[in-house]
């Protein structure tokens, strides 16, 4: 199962050993409390792979690999070794894919970069970064027609289930698209002429940063795919030429307009989507996450990290979707020996026997082996089908999925951004404003140059330092306020936060996310126009428009009201984050994601 960890940055974690990829194979017994030992004179195989959750089997797979050879026997036909038989050993460590796929390049094209990777197998996700490794590279690092795939799971549109049926209700079909979820961007009540009592006339969808997150570089293709479908192409696999097409590109930024914000990394958006409809209404994911959420794994004493407050379900878009095939690939570059090639070919065949993808099933994910039919935690009663999905997508080739990242900024829905910053005298305290003050500056530089961003600060009053404006021409000016900071005077929170609320309703909002971020460290003590009451009633009023302006507070210090901040982000459907000077940096990386 994926653990859900807030916050967590693309690292290396060697698991397993200790030992680096290029190390030499170890030719004595190595034992770690997660790794078999290794038989003696063992031919040495790194795995690199991605994921925590492919983490839960190959783990115990690795294990019980190297503990056949320990044991004299064969690990994939069970029969004795003789003197003849080398010896294996599994090395595994993991990385991001992401940050794996950059470092293999770098391996070929910038050997002395820190970050290098040389393994043997590399088990990413899925196979597009396989086939980014080998256009980054400009060379044939990995053989994509020999690469195997050793656990399934489809891109799947995880809806709540009153939205999902109030869709098929309305449209008269279980099968919902794309198409259809823009029917509700263009309806003039939203939700509530989709027979949702109450619903607000928003809708809220949510996806990861294509440019590192796997689950969303698919979803960005799935949603190519389906506005190119929209625009007649029927061809099988999408081209550059679709990805360049202006109608097509008009398409997908439909479909991104339904966006609330974005996220890094899946694990970003559990607060939100524990809050239920009330803040997204669909979220795109793997299909085994949606089983963990709805504790399928709890027998094996993985609980999911909050009860959602109504059921979530499975959608299959009716345009199609991608697999996640979770490939493993033998590297072909000069650190791998033939005998190593030799031994990693034995090892993936291992993977794919019955006993080690009968483990992959219970762990939530589709059995490549045709001998292990699907059956449970696959079920309706953890929101998934085992009949789905009946259309599938072609992966596009490595220039096209080049192409769709790049295109993204001209497709993802920018936002209207107002950081809102305490420079009372408590920012004095431990040097609080001047980490904030570098904060602030590394997160404006982080954000793409077409969102609006503004600055206001706020002490005993509140002064709008910067009015919003394209970061591409404002960035300069930015800068020097956040170099300027100072801290003095009192806390007057609620009067900024009323005042900035009503500063970004008064902007023409042109389909932008619209959010203001707020750094504060104190209660309010010196407001003389709002009080607390106040700020809800104005972010309850933005709530009930089309294009809400959303609130994320953060508490900064130890001595941060927390309680009131919490109060400002459940009326905003957030929820409040927690900083200190030696981690704000990590906590404003987390905000910037989303825009």
């Amino acid at each position: 199962m994926r653990p859900f960890v807030i916050g967590l940055v693309a690292t290396v974690l060697l698991i397993l050993t200790g030992c680096q990829p290029n190390s030499p194979a170890p030719s004595v017994t190595n034992q770690s409390a997660s790794n078999a030992a290794c038989a003696t004179n063992a031919i040495q195989v790194t795995l690199t792979y991605s994921l925590n959750d492919q983490q839960d089997y190959i783990t115990p797979a690795v294990q019980q690999f190297n503990q056949a050879y320990l044991n004299g026997q064969h690990p994939v036909t069970g029969a004795a070794l003789t003197n003849a038989d080398e010896r294996i050993c599994i090395v595994a460590q993991l990385i991001s894919s992401s940050t794996a796929t950059q470092g293999l390049v770098n391996a070929i094209l910038a050997p002395n970069n820190a970050n290098v990777v040389r393994t043997t197998v590399f088990a990413p996700t899925n196979s597009t970064w396989l086939a980014l490794a080998n256009y980054r590279s400009g060379r044939t690092l990995f053989d994509l027609g020999s690469a195997q795939p050793v656990a399934l799971t489809p891109i799947i549109i995880a809806m709540w289930e009153s939205r999902l049926r109030a869709l098929q209700q309305t449209i008269g079909r279980q099968d919902i698209g794309w198409a259809d979820l823009l029917t509700l961007l263009d309806s003039p009540n939203g939700w509530a002429d989709f027979g949702i009592e109450g619903g607000r006339r928003a809708v809220f969808y949510g996806h990861t940063d294509p440019r590192t997150s796997s689950t969303g570089m698919s979803s960005l293709i799935i949603e190519y795919y389906a506005s190119a479908s929209a625009n007649g192409f029927s061809g099988r696999r999408l081209t550059t030429s679709q990805v360049n097409d202006p109608a097509i590109q008009e398409g997908v930024r439909q479909i991104e307009q339904l966006v609330r914000h974005y996220a890094s990394r899946t694990d970003e958006y559990l607060d939100y989507i524990a809050q239920g409809p009330n803040y997204l209404d669909f979220v795109t994911l793997e299909e085994n996450d949606l089983l963990y959420l709805k504790g399928a794994f709890r027998a094996r004493g993985f609980e999911p990290p909050f009860t959602p407050p109504e059921p979530l379900i499975a959608l299959y878009p009716r345009e199609g979707t991608l697999w996640h095939d979770r490939p493993m690939a033998i590297a072909s570059a000069d650190w791998v020996t033939a005998e190593q090639r030799r031994a990693a070919q034995v090892f993936i065949d291992y993977m794919i026997s019955e006993p080690v993808q009968r483990m992959v099933l219970e762990r939530g994910f589709r059995p490549v082996n045709p001998d292990v039919p699907l059956g449970f935690p696959i079920a309706a009663e953890f929101g998934a089908d085992p009949n789905q999905p009946t259309t599938v997508l072609d992966l596009p080739d490595a220039e096209t999925i080049v192409t769709i990242q790049q295109n993204w900024s001209l497709v993802k829905k920018p936002a209207d951004l107002l950081l809102l910053i305490d420079v009372s005298g408590s920012m004095l305290e431990e040097d609080k404003i001047g980490q904030a003050r570098q904060a602030a500056l590394t997160f404006i530089e982080g954000l793409e140059s077409n969102n609006r961003v503004g600055v206001a600060l706020f002490s005993d009053g509140v002064t709008l330092m910067n009015p919003l404006g394209n970061l591409e021409s404002n960035r300069d000016e930015i800068s020097r306020t956040l170099e300027n900071l100072r801290a003095d005077g009192g806390t007057s929170l609620y009067d900024a936060l009323v005042e900035s609320l009503e500063i970004m309703n008064a902007v023409e909002d042109e389909g932008r996310i619209r959010a203001i971020v707020l750094l504060s460290d104190g209660a309010d003590t010196t407001s003389a126009q709002a009080t607390l009451g106040d700020v809800i009633r104005q972010i309850t009023l933005s709530k009930d428009t089309p294009n809400p302006v959303i609130v994320v507070p953060v508490a900064y210090g130890q001595n941060a009201d927390v309680s009131v901040l919490g109060d400002i982000g459940r009326a905003s459907n957030t929820r409040v984050q927690s900083g200190n000077p030696e981690d704000i940096d990590d906590v404003l990386a987390i905000i910037r994601s989303f825009f």
